[in-house]
């Protein structure tokens, strides 16, 4: 039997003896000489300003450490139902100041820095971006685990201790060059290494059938395992004594090698075993073009899912024994997009295999707690995985997921009696010279609720990629719209800002971010536009220092500064952007600038390693950047520049000092973006497609405060049947100057026809992106916002409604709404739980 009073038993009478620590300067310092002398054994002859951010961190993490504990006691004691967010993907940028902030020690730890003859800016920029995450996707889940501290709710991360980052970007002769993000170089001061927790992950193998004829089992033998070793990072909420805990998987071999192998002078060999399970979490987003790709992020996927699953249901056991009956009421795992969704059948097959529940009884508890989160319209983010290597590395799920789709279908089939077409396109198996895995399908089968992460998104999602399964189960799909969280996206990222904010109408919009629409008031006040101009003007500066070394450009910061930072891809349209950048070179070249408005032009992006097309955009940008930059004539007008190495740390510098956001993708091509959100709430006025949560944007600061320019979805959707671009090209004098630039090698003079691929997709009648359809209505949106740039009364004025507006784009408001429709967690507190209790 279990033993239900596990949770007291764990207490240890000496935990009463250890006093509270003080957050006063006076205990910061003794505490951060002491880690330097004692626990770094550093002395003053070190002049690595790395010891000393160790230091101060360590003094920072103590603080953590005891409301860590009392938030686990806490949630022990509530015996509350959990929710726990699998995520492939969390970008979480720097914790030391972030910390500082939600603990409230900025001044205090200032204070003490400053008398200990250290400089907190200088010490902060020792720490480096945990290499967790790519883009929004994981940005957003950071967001969401520090809205759940917050809002102090139950909820768990779970994600891949990698340890490498997606690469480390710098820009030659305008090409990218990818090095190696070896993040973890020098520790990560952060993480709790909590190896009494590791678990065992099989993979590889076969299964066979065991146990007598009336009860007949099935089993996973001859498996190549592979242990999972958790790092718990805490995840503290704002000022309320919370702090949550992401918990990250390092894959390592179950023996370090084969001393047999290596007594016989097989090195190689001897090692072969700890290498290939290491491999599992080395690299983010291995690139998957080859086959051994593919295999790998499919072993990362299931070492994510299964590992978090054995933990989850590891802790239940240990507590309820084999009783499962209330396992459902009290554990939802949220999928964040389709990459864990394999652990549907994991689950399944520690219900059945491992605890002995009937198919009937695991699916149930299955599908009521599992919620899956779609954050993609693009079919090829839908994952898809052949047969044949699920077969290879995960017999025993491939005949769950096998059984899965057999009884599913047989629901289709009694709904939709002799519908062969509908079978064939809802079956979790797809059909073709290769039967392939549907992993989209299998989350949306397996779980109770399934939501898009925009309005638009969730409409196309219903309408559109799922309406079959939207037609069998109408309740289970909702909208849960993006947000972003306040905490590091204003308060810790422009303080200035956020401190006229707060002497304007309180702090109370750090939790509650709908209290911004108090700002609408001073938008007619001159003296408060005047101070918000100011600080526009400090950040601009403050981005211009932060990247000095990589762009060296001679700006002038009254110039409009026009942003477009995101992942580099296609349908993103960082090629439309560059268009309008050469349309403006020709205008000045031709002498056409009356009443011209001066613009900076800065871009920023990661390629996918294997993407082409995307990494020859940022050459041509690079190019285009050179002419411009180089032409006396020209960069009095008009500046060009790409900022390499786009990361968490960067956009915190980079969205302050942003004028004008392009939000420019195709529509019904951008689930919803938070990069939108992040330049809205600093102020950053949004030229945008109907696209996303561009759409919502729009709706809350009003038509007249956003400058919206393109196709609908369903005018892209209506005109692609027929699309001519060389019929627009020809019929539009900008476009077909700017065509004939780039194709006379205006651009590329000593590198012949390396821009061939991207003119050829411009004219191709089958580009999806349909960037020549859009191009006249972008350059007169862009006359519309250089034009209105020249009003600064009036732009300031715009600038502040748009962050009045942002109110709705909190994560805070996006989790309550997750809560409320979905986990239904309630609240725990544990300001009233000491370790001593």
């Amino acid at each position: 039997m279990p033993n239900k009073s596990l949770v007291n038993n764990k207490r240890k009478p000496w935990l009463a003896e250890l006093p509270a620590l003080g957050i006063k300067a006076k205990d910061l310092a003794l505490d951060i000489r002491r880690h330097f002398s004692y626990t770094l054994g550093r002395d003053k002859y070190c002049a690595s300003a790395h010891y000393a951010y160790t230091a101060v961190a360590l003094t920072v993490r103590d603080r953590l450490m005891e409301r860590w504990k009392n938030t686990h006691y806490a949630y022990e004691e509530a015996n509350c139902k959990r929710a726990y967010y699998l995520s492939m993907e969390f970008l979480m940028g720097r914790a030391l100041s972030n910390a500082m902030l939600n603990l409230g020690i900025d001044d205090p730890l200032n204070e003490t820095l400053h008398d200990l003859g250290l400089d907190l800016e200088e010490i902060v920029e020792c720490e480096q971006d945990a290499g967790l995450g790519n883009g929004g996707l994981g940005r957003l889940a950071a967001c969401f685990i520090d809205s759940c501290a917050t809002l102090q709710l139950p909820v768990m991360g779970y994600g891949i201790r990698y340890e490498y980052g997606m690469f480390r970007q710098s820009i030659e002769n305008g090409h990218q060059v990818e090095e190696p993000d070896h993040w973890l170089r020098n520790g990560h001061v952060w993480e709790l290494e909590r190896p009494e927790l590791t678990v065992r992950v099989r993979f590889g193998g076969r299964t066979d059938d065991y146990g007598d004829g009336s009860h007949p089992r099935r089993r996973w033998v001859d498996t190549q395992d592979v242990l999972a070793v958790p790092y718990d990072v805490p995840v503290p909420g704002y000022r309320n004594g919370t702090v949550n805990t992401l918990r990250l998987w390092k894959a390592v071999a179950t023996d370090e090698f084969d001393l047999q192998d290596f007594n016989a002078g097989d090195y190689a060999e001897a090692v072969r075993s700890k290498n290939m399970a290491e491999n599992i979490t080395m690299v983010l987003y291995p690139n998957d073009a080859s086959e051994n790709g593919k295999e790998l992020r499919l072993r990362q996927q299931y070492f994510l899912a299964s590992a978090s699953l054995q933990d989850v249901v590891r802790k239940w056991v240990l507590v309820h024994g084999e009783d499962f009956s209330e396992f459902a009421d009290k554990n939802c795992f949220q999928l964040n997009d389709t990459h864990p969704s394999i652990a549907v059948a994991e689950l399944m097959r520690l219900l059945i295999d491992e605890h002995g529940l009937s198919w009937d009884d695991a699916w149930s508890i299955t599908t009521r707690c599992m919620a899956y989160t779609n954050h993609t319209l693009l079919p090829e983010a839908l994952e898809k995985w052949p047969v044949r290597l699920f077969r290879q590395l995960l017999p025993r799920l491939l005949e769950i997921i096998f059984e899965i789709n057999a009884r599913f279908l047989g629901e289709v089939a009694s709904r939709w009696p002799g519908d062969l077409d509908r079978l064939a396109r809802m079956s979790l198996i797809e059909e073709g010279w290769e039967q392939q895995v549907r992993m989209a399908y299998l989350a949306i089968v397996g779980s109770f609720s399934v939501n898009g992460v925009a309005e638009l998104h969730s409409h196309l999602l219903m309408q559109g990629l799922f309406r079959d399964f939207y037609e069998l189960w109408p309740k289970k799909f909702n909208n849960k719209t993006n947000g972003i969280t306040p905490r590091r996206w204003l308060a810790g990222c422009n303080p200035k800002l956020a401190s006229l904010i707060t002497e304007a109408i309180g702090d109370g919009w750090l939790t509650d971010l709908s209290q911004l629409s108090r700002l609408v008031e001073f938008a007619d006040d001159s003296a408060f536009r005047q101070r918000w101009r100011e600080i526009k003007r400090y950040n601009k500066e403050r981005l211009l220092k932060y990247k000095k070394a990589e762009l060296d450009l001679d700006v002038d910061l009254e110039a409009l500064f026009d942003v477009q930072v995101k992942r580099i891809h296609e349908y993103k349209r960082q090629l439309l952007n560059v268009l309008h950048v050469i349309h403006l070179y020709d205008r000045i070249k031709r002498g056409d600038t009356a009443n011209w408005t001066p613009r900076c032009v800065l871009f920023g992006g990661k390629a996918a390693p294997g993407y082409f097309m995307a990494k020859r955009i940022i050459k041509l940008i690079n190019n285009v950047a050179s002419v411009i930059n180089r032409d006396a004539g020209v960069s009095e007008f008009l500046k060009v520049g790409f900022l390499p190495n786009y990361r968490v740390t960067a956009m915190e510098y980079i969205c302050p000092g942003t004028d004008l956001s392009e939000q420019i993708s195709t529509a019904g091509k951008e689930a919803s973006g938070t990069g939108n959100m992040k330049f809205m709430l600093n102020g950053a006025l949004t030229i945008g497609t109907l696209d996303g949560a561009n759409i919502e944007i729009r709706q809350e600061v009003g038509a007249e405060n956003f400058f919206l320019f393109g196709l609908t979805a369903e005018e892209v959707e209506a005109m692609r049947s027929h699309y001519d671009p060389d019929s627009i090209i020809n019929g539009n004098e900008d476009l077909r100057r700017v065509m004939h630039l780039l194709e006379s090698g205006h651009f590329n003079q000593f590198e012949p026809g390396i821009f061939d691929p991207i003119i050829q997709s411009i004219r191709s009648p089958s580009d999806p992106w349909m960037t020549a359809a859009d191009f006249a209505s972008y350059v007169k949106a862009q006359r519309r916002a250089a034009a209105a740039y020249l009003d600064q009364e009036q732009w300031t004025r715009m600038s502040i409604l748009n962050c009045a507006a942002s109110g709705k784009f909190s994560t805070d408001r996006t989790i309550s709404e997750y809560n409320r429709d979905i986990w239904k967690l309630t609240p725990v507190s544990p300001l009233s739980v000491g370790p001593q209790s």
